[in-house]
């Protein structure tokens, strides 16, 4: 388990402090929380800015709702300062698990640049489709800029860079609707797997969704059984990466237990694996859903559509004393991801530059504009003095006090087998026996 240094600790701190004099209207002296980074980055040296001739980039990027799209268009405008001569095409992300990337990859159409994550790193670097960034003027740079404890975001298991990330070490978190757990009588927060199970049978009973989740897409699924492990195992998946861990330990039977249990109860709508995130959250800000699953970035979106009616919990555990004991090891990891760059683009130089440069925008938009701490490079730049109350009490209640976070899961075989076998833990009549011999029979192959 890698706990939070002193240093990052001291950073929690201070963005706690920058929230504060943010509230106090004293927003000038904010951007010295975010330390500097460097003004050359404004116009690339040796870019396309310099040149008259214009280079088409093709860019995949999530561009799907407020949280996607406006950090994009904030991204892309600054760029068109900094480097007129670039022009971007956007290629909407498809929210498919990176089926369409990897359709990509394999028929030879990748873009230029792409935003993606460790699985897609693994996958690519085997199969010669990703740039190795390492030893790239823009990576000194970059690495030189990142806000402590955020290495890993960048580097990857295998000791090289593959893109460069904007978002901190971001992690998953429960949000419910006040509203309809006040009329259900049902007090907040949810301590227990036993509590939770209760509020989905009230909810059910009532008509209502208990809780909506994206399950079409299988991370969020993972992302949910994490949650649960990391109640019983404060490593979360690290310790599947062990040589000889060839059989999940006993905290990952229970979590599987624990999820087909919420399954039986009724948590999950019928139709949860068939739902993307627009619909799962539409449920939730329509609400027809109590309850929804995704990262604090969620933060924004729930404060926009619901107001004061919506709030976040951590995650249940067995009993209340194992809940406050690991109420801070946060269902997150710092893994890698932001912005990469295709092996076969035609513009390498540009497409470096590129990728840099929109990875350090989207930071400063989520800084500038949202308030947004939680960042893999620093920013010049005041924060916002819009901070959604939500995300003051995580900053004010959380950061300051994180032991830890889950350990990254490297292994690609390993990571599917998850990926396929908690989203099918959704699905009535898989069981967690089944859980457990299928993702054992992976662990033997690989950790033998």
């Amino acid at each position: 388990m890698k706990k939070i240094g002193s240093k990052s600790v001291g950073i929690a701190l201070s963005l706690t402090l920058a929230l504060g004099l943010t509230a106090c209207g004293t927003g000038g002296n904010d951007s010295k929380q975010a330390g500097n980074a460097p003004k050359k980055e404004e116009t690339p040296s040796g870019s396309a800015s310099n040149s008259n001739q214009t280079v088409k980039l093709r860019i995949y990027a999530r561009y799907f709702d407020d949280d996607t799209k406006k950090p994009y268009d904030y991204a892309a405008a600054e760029l068109k300062k900094a480097m007129p001569n670039v022009e971007l095409e956007l290629d909407s992300y498809v929210q498919d698990n990176g089926q369409k990337l990897r359709t990509y990859a394999a028929t030879g159409n990748m873009p230029d640049i792409f935003d993606g994550g460790l699985s897609e790193f693994q996958t690519f670097s085997n199969s010669k489709n990703i740039l190795v960034l390492d030893n790239e003027a823009e990576t000194a740079a970059f690495k030189k800029d990142l806000n402590p404890g955020n290495e890993s975001r960048m580097i990857s298991p295998d000791g090289h860079v593959y893109s460069y990330p904007y978002s901190g070490v971001e992690f998953q978190i429960l949000y419910y609707n006040k509203k309809l757990f006040e009329e259900a009588g049902i007090p907040v927060p949810i301590k227990t797997v036993d509590q939770l199970i209760d509020a989905a049978k009230k909810f059910k009973a009532k008509g209502i969704i208990p809780m909506s989740i994206f399950a079409k897409e299988k991370w969020i699924t993972k992302s949910f059984y994490k949650g649960l492990v990391m109640k019983e195992e404060p490593k979360g998946f690290g310790v599947l990466n062990e040589k000889g861990a060839t059989q999940l330990p006993e905290a990952f039977k229970t979590a599987a237990k624990q999820m087909q249990q919420l399954q039986e109860a009724g948590l999950f709508d019928a139709n949860a694996t068939n739902t993307n995130y627009d619909q799962a959250s539409s449920l939730f800000y329509q609400g027809k859903a109590a309850m929804f699953v995704n990262g604090q970035w969620e933060i924004y979106s729930a404060q926009k559509n619901m107001g004061d009616n919506v709030d976040w919990m951590y995650f249940p555990a067995k009993d209340e004393a194992t809940y406050e004991k690991t109420k801070f090891y946060m269902n997150g990891a710092g893994e890698p991801g932001g912005f990469a760059v295709s092996a076969t683009t035609k513009h390498k130089e540009e497409a470096i530059k590129v990728a840099a440069f929109m990875a350090r925008k989207y930071a400063e938009y989520k800084y500038t504009q949202l308030g947004n701490p939680i960042l893999a490079v620093k920013v010049d730049k005041p924060l916002a003095s819009n901070v959604p109350a939500m995300m003051q009490r995580l900053v004010k209640e959380t950061l300051p006090n994180i032991k830890g976070f889950s350990g990254a899961l490297p292994d690609n075989k390993i990571n599917n087998s998850l990926d396929d076998n908690t989203q099918n833990i959704l699905v009535k009549g898989f069981t967690a026996d089944q859980f457990v011999q299928n993702v054992n029979r992976v662990l033997d192959q690989v950790n033998k």
